[in-house]
């Protein structure tokens, strides 16, 4: 599924330098490792960045980030941020804040890195989830696209985990057995 949504929706081209972001959990884990070995057999040359932001994580989750890149040979960079510390003194709109903070910060450095795209790591699941959501809290049946391009950054958001079933991804955390972080969201379960 993962070549598949690559080759249907052109997501990576020759000469792409594409940012791929990892938080941590099963589904960056698994489309780093898929984007790291695509670029091993792919006749189609590419660059990959495989980029950590730390927004203020626990000791113990940056370790575990850390110890599973190691284990799936993942070259991670990470960066700080003190994203955390900031939203913590925005209870109300903390999600919302959190979310366009980790974005500036993401493509701020994917266009440092000189990257011309950013994989994100949403899967099948997350499609239907966020189509349901629109449909209940929107009236509308929508959801995100397996391309989008953001002119204003001149930076392309690519989803390539977009035809992988989430049981797929829980069977790849397994094999593994890695011990992925659970959200470090402080807000996570009160939101």
């Amino acid at each position: 599924p993962f070549i598949a949504a690559v080759k249907r929706y052109e997501l990576i081209q020759t000469g792409d330098r594409v940012a791929v972001c990892i938080s941590g959990g099963k589904d960056s884990m698994l489309q780093a490792k898929l984007i790291q070995q695509l670029q091993r057999v792919s006749e189609v040359p590419f660059e990959a960045k495989y980029l950590v932001m730390d927004p203020g994580y626990h000791p113990v989750n940056r370790t575990k980030i850390q110890e599973n890149a190691a284990l799936l040979g993942i070259p991670i960079q990470i960066f700080d941020t003190d994203i955390f510390a900031v939203t913590e003194h925005e209870p109300k709109n903390c999600c919302y804040l959190c979310a366009r903070m980790r974005r500036g910060h993401l493509y701020s450095l994917a266009q440092s890195l000189g990257c011309n795209k950013i994989a994100y790591a949403h899967h099948k699941d997350d499609v239907v989830e966020t189509m349901m959501l629109s449909l209940l809290y929107e009236g509308r049946f929508h959801s995100f696209d397996p391309v989008t391009y953001l002119d204003r950054m001149d930076l392309t958001v690519i989803r390539p985990l977009l035809l992988v079933d989430e049981a797929d991804v829980i069977g790849f955390k397994n094999k593994y057995n890695l011990p992925v972080c659970k959200s470090p969201c402080p807000a996570d379960g009160y939101t």
